[in-house]
């Protein structure tokens, strides 16, 4: 199975068309087959678990609307965004295509997406985090969710003398430093916290230390106006995230630039805790006494990245109506399930749970739908978040170098700030 975090976390955010000049809503596509039906595009031609389950419920509606059948076509994950975009200038959208949820509003604001027609008592069923929404409007819905957590050693907490941390009572700032000085102080462990910066994938820097600054409380943007960065990027919280994060790396509890996998150095005695996702934790059973737990929380709650991927309908389908059809037939929990019995993901909906081994209520697998549930905050839902993401990334790459987080963090306000007045805020 491909890595779940490789397919979350689009590597082509960057090729998000940032302008309306390329929205296509009345242009010439149909996004339908060869035979008259619909055509439908996924990202997961490298994954063949998720694959066949995509595969599976189109084959149920094919068998029950012979006449309105679907076609899918799959792509690689690496090409997948580049399709969308170049589908998109030569008006050739399919009419159903999937969509990693940081690239909705983008997508939406350059006319490639319609709002879905789905009701609000099925949508009030889904996490909130697998719902993508620019404008106050529904743009996409996904099937499952990811999550972070803090992977640890129960032996090392215990011999540091600190308590183990619940979705109910996170560690404190202060609980969190105690057990870093501690576990480092007993010398056992040649990394005291591995961040995982061995990714150098740009989303990667945003959905793993973005929630820390979350947790401080800065932000990457003012959510109140989506207007500027300035103050929330480069404010005295943020101020406060970067040396935080900067002196994990001072004091030597991490790595500057971790090992290519560093839940594998995790599961062989090199690091006391990791920072990685519900994709590894089906190995987790290789630390035999191996925990996760929630993220600290620095003053404004602990926090995790939000969103996965999701599907939606294009602008340019001749036969909207059934598109949103199909989408809203198959969110049945059945289908919902499927997935997460396939795959290391969190199922959408409570219902679709009670159907996956694991995720139910007590079982080994729910703390991460807890933990989504409770902490998840989606990345920033603007147009623009392809910028954004690029030079966070960039900002917390300098800032973990060693950098000047003041003159980092004011930099990369700016920058951003003045991407989002050359753009007239994109529609905000």
């Amino acid at each position: 199975m491909k890595p779940l975090k490789r397919r979350l976390l689009a590597s082509a955010l960057a090729a998000a068309v940032l302008a309306g000049s390329a929205a296509c809503g009345s242009g010439e596509g149909t996004g339908t087959s060869a035979d008259g039906g619909l055509t439908l595009w996924t990202h997961n031609a490298g994954n063949p678990e998720e694959l066949a389950v995509v595969e599976q419920i189109v084959a149920d509606w094919n068998a029950a609307h012979p006449e309105k059948k679907i076609t899918v076509q799959a792509f690689p994950q690496a090409a997948y965004n580049e399709a969308v975009v170049a589908a998109a200038t030569a008006k050739k959208l399919p009419c159903i295509l999937d969509t990693d949820a940081p690239t909705v509003p983008n997508w939406a604001y350059a006319g490639y997406l319609v709002p879905l027609e789905i009701p609000a008592d099925l949508l009030a069923k889904q996490l909130p985090s697998t719902v993508g929404t620019y404008q106050g409007k529904t743009y996409s819905v996904g099937y499952y969710e990811a999550a972070l957590g803090l992977f640890a050693r129960k032996s090392a907490l215990n011999a540091a003398g600190v308590r183990i941390p619940t979705l109910e009572q996170p560690w404190t700032a202060t609980e969190f430093d105690r057990a870093l000085r501690a576990i480092k102080s007993s010398g056992k462990y040649p990394i005291t916290f591995d961040l995982g910066t061995g990714d150098t994938t740009t989303e990667w820097w945003t959905y793993a230390y973005s929630p820390f600054l979350q947790s401080f409380g800065g932000d990457l943007i003012d959510r109140d106006t989506y207007k500027t960065s300035s103050g929330v990027l480069n404010g005295d919280k943020a101020l406060a995230w970067a040396r935080w994060l900067q002196g994990l790396v001072k004091q030597g509890y991490s790595p500057q630039r971790s090992s290519q996998d560093a839940f594998a150095d995790f599961v062989n005695g090199k690091s006391a805790m990791v920072w990685s996702g519900i994709w590894n934790s089906g190995s987790l059973s290789k630390v035999e006494d191996g925990v996760v737990l929630p993220p600290p929380d620095f003053g404004n709650g602990p926090k995790i990245g939000g969103g996965s991927w999701q599907w939606a309908v294009s602008s340019s389908c001749a036969d909207k109506a059934t598109a949103m059809e199909y989408l809203r037939s198959s969110l049945t929990a059945k289908s919902i399930a499927a997935f997460a019995e396939k795959q290391n993901v969190i199922p959408a909906t409570e219902e679709a749970a009670a159907l996956a081994p694991g995720w139910q209520p007590g079982g080994e697998k729910r703390f991460f739908l807890e933990e989504s549930r409770k902490l998840a905050m989606v990345r920033p839902p603007t147009p623009g978040y392809p910028y954004l993401t690029t030079t966070f990334a960039k900002a917390t790459q300098d800032i973990i170098a060693g950098g000047d987080p003041k003159q980092i963090l004011d930099r990369a306000a700016n920058e951003i700030d003045r991407d989002l007045k050359s753009n007239n805020y994109y529609g905000f």
